[in-house]
């Protein structure tokens, strides 16, 4: 059966929309719900995801835990599945296992002289909870499926990494292609684990036909894990993991763009136009912005001790620039994040008492998550702060420059997935060396006219020349050409 043609199941944690107890319709929030609703409104699929509220909940018992049709206020209609697990096993699967211990792991946050303790709470975390929903998940998978020629099942992210092996052992023949929308770190960031638990997870992962990654580094990371932590033979120039439990593994690129088109209709829409207007009539003569979730691996306390650092050294800029971060709060129910968020604000303060006037405050603190204010100040910045110290992709590195109108600087770096791309358009910064993001700040607010214009051009150019499409169509083509290659199941 053609793979563009073939039954599509997409499963992931989070779904397109949530639903209020009321009945209300939110677009899911997170860059992989916008990197999955195109296809999921373009191709016959059904959307499996958790119940994330008790309106999602209550929306799938009135479905009978079936698939429904729902329009996202984002445009798009889908068929969603929701699946609810018991609340203290998704606890577990949610806040202690997946996050921190694999976010964690995955974005080499763990101080290991200090953390993880792991006692029989973290691996009953696992057993009880990360495992709970994974079968939850799977079995839902199962029964979509079911009398389904030769379906294809699309599976998503760091929280299902065991559901492929449940899918394998209950339909041998079904394509399962996993895409992994977050870092894949070297062998011994994975040491931290159990074996026994770290066995399980690539065992899930294996059970795949393809495993995906933004970029090319973490996919031969995940190949170098397959050989010195599993054992198995690996082919590096042609990506594939041999011969695991009779089939080979494709290991896979596949870097994540944006819509532009749709970021530069935002970048038109009234509302837009008013957080405009009031950023406009506050502005200095220089910009520097970053828009990010707070959340440790984006690595905002250097950034900040960076603008510190920049204005003690350059005092001519004091009062000519300010540094407006929009910062989205992250897990906070996440003791870490909490105390994080409670960090970045002590600092902000600091700065702002070190070097503010009656007149300008040095950094403009927003603690929301609104797009088209973010994309109002996307508009204006002359710098753009990328500094996350690890980062599957950051589209807020591609979504900047495709509607900014100044010429502004990427300052990117070098451990992001959007490096792979865009790295000969940005300043690259080591971004654990403040001293550097420092003169980095300054090199961008004084670089020539006409050097800003051609790293500008040069970074709209790579970032319009794929769109969302594309990366699916990659994918989908793989699968063709997989499924060709392979003999059929028996």
């Amino acid at each position: 059966m053609n793979a563009d043609r073939a039954p599509l199941v997409l499963v992931s944690n989070r779904g397109p929309v949530t639903f209020g107890e009321d009945g209300s319709v939110k677009r899911g929030g997170g860059g992989l719900v916008t990197a999955l609703t195109g296809l999921a409104s373009h191709r016959d699929a059904v959307w499996i995801a958790s119940a994330m509220t008790d309106g999602d909940a209550k929306r799938s018992q009135e479905a009978g835990g079936q698939p429904f049709t729902v329009e996202s206020p984002a445009g798009g209609e889908y068929q969603v599945r929701f699946v609810e697990s018991d609340p203290d096993a998704y606890d577990r699967f949610y806040n202690i296992f997946a996050n921190p211990m694999l976010w964690f792991i995955q974005h080499y946050l763990w101080d290991l002289s200090n953390a993880p303790d792991i006692r029989r709470h973290e691996v009953e975390a696992f057993e009880y909870g990360y495992n709970v929903v994974n079968e939850d998940l799977a079995q839902a998978v199962v029964d979509e499926i079911d009398g389904r020629e030769e379906p294809v099942v699309m599976i998503h992210d760091y929280h299902l990494y065991t559901l492929p092996g449940l899918v394998r052992r209950a339909r041998p023949d079904a394509f399962l292609h996993h895409f992994v929308h977050i870092p894949w770190t070297q062998p011994d960031a994975w040491r931290v684990l159990p074996t026994r638990i770290r066995d399980e997870i690539y065992e899930g992962l294996l059970a795949n036909d393809i495993v995906g990654f933004h970029t090319q580094a973490y996919r031969r990371n995940f190949l170098q894990c397959c050989r010195d932590l599993v054992g198995l033979e690996v082919d590096f120039d042609a990506g594939v993991v041999r011969n695991v439990g009779g089939h080979d593994v494709w290991v896979r690129a596949y870097p994540l763009p944006i819509d532009a088109t749709a970021t530069r209709r935002v970048a038109q829409s009234d509302r837009t136009h008013h957080f405009e207007q009031e950023l406009l009539r506050r502005r200095r003569d220089h910009l520097i912005l970053r828009v990010d979730r707070a959340d440790l691996s984006k690595n905002v306390l250097r950034g900040f001790s960076a603008f510190d650092l920049f204005l003690e050294q350059h005092p001519d800029f004091r009062e000519k620039v300010t540094f407006v971060a929009q910062l989205m709060p992250s897990r906070t129910d996440v003791p870490e994040y909490a105390e994080y968020l409670e960090r970045i604000e002590a600092l902000v303060a600091v700065v702002n008492h070190r070097h503010g006037t009656p007149d300008w405050m040095p950094i403009q603190l927003k603690l929301r998550d609104d797009l088209e204010e973010a994309v109002a100040a996307y508009k204006h910045y002359d710098v753009l702060l990328v500094n996350a110290m690890f980062d599957g992709m950051n589209l807020v590195a591609k979504e900047g420059p495709v509607v900014n109108e100044r010429d502004g600087v990427s300052v990117l770096s070098e451990n992001t997935g959007a490096h792979e791309e865009l790295g000969e358009f940005a300043l690259s910064v080591n971004p654990f060396d403040i001293q550097e993001l420092a003169a980095s700040i300054h090199a961008a607010l004084t670089m020539r006219p006409d050097e800003r214009a051609r790293r500008a051009d040069g970074l709209r150019e790579i970032i319009t020349g794929r769109n969302p499409g594309d990366w699916i169509d990659d994918q989908l083509a793989d699968i063709r050409r997989k499924r060709e290659s392979q003999p059929a199941a028996p």
